[in-house]
């Protein structure tokens, strides 16, 4: 006799590799039109005591988060309490005129030109286990000295733009941004284990450990001290994250109004669309429209996905820094809406390119290399790098880093950090080295200048 698998052991399937009692795992919750069809929690939310997974374990969903501070923008704008095209400088008088307006609109859909946080602290030896709290990020904010590009011209993924959003919300209120989606959206849904962590300290019962793999196939601790009002620091289960995703068809909170503006895509200054609306990505799987974001902090890894036609979501979240939650969203959507997804798409084997003459970078001997030399500050980031020859090539030295190898390569120099990508030196007319500035990511032309004895 042939026995058939039902549909949630095939959804089961899915997570075997990590539904286990040594390994980190993840938490799961499908919906469909106005009810959950189906949730489980997979693998170990505590690898020192043994603790499994639930749907109602706690995770940090990062970037997730961000929906939520859009959520509030929106409502405040609908009841007229805040223009989206309002400069940020009317509620933040504190962050530095670039001479460029800044707009709320263009905070929420990261086209501000404002750095991203992560990669500019990491730069002034901030360590990801370290305390970063909401101040931290703030303060660095008031020190940024220029933009990476003009407002509006170009969409750049930027963290910060969604934590000045939750400052803007305390600002208007006058309550706290945990308080405001406490009262607005947390209670009036049952949301009754979600709150935005405004307290590195705060003992938080049910709260998933995260890990990060390593090579010997074990994992270790990746500690997670960072309060990142708006863009992330949602602490939450897939059981409350069900019943914001069914709020999107039922609107128990927020006008439908609201509801349609969060899914309202940017437009850059030349005109063009781009997928980012509201703290929300807006796409397409298999033919059907998707509205979705991802989250990636320390060893949590998260994604909410909904298929507004079908009136069906997913979302997953876990703990442990190689899983893959989007990839796995999609396959438990191949699964229960197979019948509406269009066929995957087989795409023609690349032709592998004629192997040409490589060009070879100049190279730079060490006699030329140690004019280089010497302290380099920032004072945006209050932050000294030491360059130095090192045999025939630079290093960039920092007190809290690994010495960072630099490539030299077509004018400029190539890092071998995340965080330190490219740096481009400066001369003054009479040639003499007067700085560098660091490019790339999502910092761009972050000067150093070089200290003179």
């Amino acid at each position: 006799m042939t026995t058939h698998e039902t549909l949630e052991a095939k959804v089961d399937r899915l997570f075997a590799e990590w539904d286990k009692p040594d390994s980190p795992g993840a938490a799961l919750a499908v919906t469909r039109d106005d009810e959950v069809i189906y949730k489980r929690g997979y693998g170990t939310a505590n690898l020192e005591y043994d603790i499994p997974i639930t749907t109602a374990t706690i995770f940090d969903i990062a970037s997730v988060s961000k929906q939520f501070a859009a959520f509030a923008i929106a409502t405040l704008a609908h009841d007229g309490k805040l223009s989206l095209d309002d400069d940020i400088r009317t509620y933040l008088p504190d962050v530095p005129d670039f001479g460029n307006t800044i707009t709320i609109r263009h905070l929420l859909h990261h086209t501000s030109g404002l750095r991203d946080w992560v990669q500019s602290l990491v730069i002034a030896g901030v360590a990801m286990e370290d305390v970063i709290s909401f101040k931290h990020i703030l303060k660095m904010v008031r020190h940024q000295k220029t933009l990476n590009f003009e407002p509006g011209s170009e969409f750049l993924y930027s963290n910060t733009g969604y934590n000045l959003l939750a400052e803007i919300v305390e600002t208007v209120t006058g309550d706290s941004f945990r308080e405001w989606t406490d009262t607005h959206i947390f209670k009036p849904l049952a949301m009754t284990n979600s709150h935005f962590h405004d307290d590195h300290q705060m003992i938080l019962k049910n709260r998933a450990y995260s890990y990060q793999a390593v090579k010997n196939g074990g994992f270790k601790h990746a500690v997670n001290n960072t309060t990142a009002l708006g863009s992330s620091s949602l602490c939450s289960t897939v059981e409350d994250l069900a019943k914001w995703i069914l709020n999107f068809d039922n609107t128990q909170i927020g006008e439908h109004t609201v509801i349609e503006q969060m899914h309202q895509r940017g437009v850059l200054n030349n005109g063009e669309q781009i997928d980012y609306a509201f703290g929300l990505n807006i796409g397409e799987y298999r033919g059907l429209q998707t509205v979705g974001h991802s989250g990636s902090w320390r060893g949590f890894r998260s994604h909410l996905i909904r298929f507004p036609d079908q009136k069906f979501g997913v979302v997953i979240l876990c703990n442990l820094d190689t899983f893959n939650p989007l990839h796995l969203t999609e396959k438990v959507a191949d699964l229960y809406l197979a019948d509406a997804l269009a066929p995957v798409e087989t795409s023609e084997p690349e032709k592998t390119a004629e192997p040409t003459e490589e060009t070879k970078s100049e190279t730079l001997a060490p006699e030329q290399l140690t004019e280089f030399e010497g302290d380099y500050y920032t004072e945006e980031l209050g932050t000294t790098y030491t360059i130095r020859v090192r045999g025939d090539q630079l290093v960039a030295q920092h007190r809290r880093h690994d010495d960072i190898l630099l490539t030299y390569a077509d004018g400029h120099f190539l890092g071998d950090a995340w965080f330190f990508p490219e740096i481009d030196f400066t001369r003054d007319d009479a040639g003499q080295i007067t700085g560098f500035r660091l490019i790339g990511n999502r910092v761009r032309n972050l000067h150093f200048e070089k200290k003179t004895c």
